[in-house]
This record gives structure tokens, sequence and C-alpha cells, in this order.
């Protein structure tokens, strides 16, 4: 199942002004945090991981019918390497998620492909 999603870079940089770590400790693991606080594009680093949870939500609604939180999803980086990602919920460890994600100066992308459960 392929999920895939969008968003403007400003909208997740507003929503941290305006909401501060409220927001951030309700979308993001601290992992995912400390991963973007390391990278000179704070913002589209935080916009690129609420895309890639977006787009594994969908697809991961449509294959199983199961709606994650996007806190359930952790979007693990490690600069040069594709992206992996962790879902953080019992029961669905057996489940392989290929993701692509991509930003630019004002928007970010990201798809997601599960390949077996």
């Amino acid at each position: 199942m392929l999920g895939i999603d969008i968003v403007r870079n400003e909208r997740i940089k507003e929503a941290v002004d305006r909401f501060g770590d409220r927001f951030l400790s309700r979308v993001y693991t601290r992992e995912e945090l400390s991963y973007c606080k390391g990278q000179k594009s704070f913002y589209e680093c935080l916009s690129a991981r609420w895309a890639c949870k977006e787009a594994v939500l969908k697809a991961f609604y449509r294959e199983f019918g199961i709606l994650l939180r996007l806190k359930e999803i952790e979007v693990l980086g490690d600069r040069g390497k594709p992206a992996r990602v962790r879902i953080l919920r019992g029961g669905v460890e057996d489940v392989h998620i290929v993701v692509s994600l991509s930003h630019e100066r004002d928007y970010s992308v990201a798809v997601a492909y599960i390949l077996k459960r």
C-alpha cells in the first residue's frame, strides 16, 4: 500500500512558533527532535517528518484499517542515508515500510510504501 503527503514548510514553522514545545512533544519523538536540531534546516527537517508521518498514516490505514497517531510513527534519520520508520505501537512489529523524504525551501514531501505484513 502506498501513501504520500506534501506540506508547506511555513505551516510547520507557524505551528512551532505558536504552540512551541506543546506542538513538538505531541507530534515528534525525542530522537526526531534531536536529529532535526542537529540539521541546518530545522523547520524543513520537521516538515519532512510531518509529511512522512502523514504518508505512513495513510498507507497504514488503507492496508490494515488501523489509524495511527502521529507520535506512534517515528522517522529515524541518518545523515546521507535514506530515512527509516519505526512504528511505536504494539502488535505491528512485522510491518516493513519503505519511505522517501525530500524537502526544499518551501515544501516537504514524503512517500511511504508498505512492503509486507
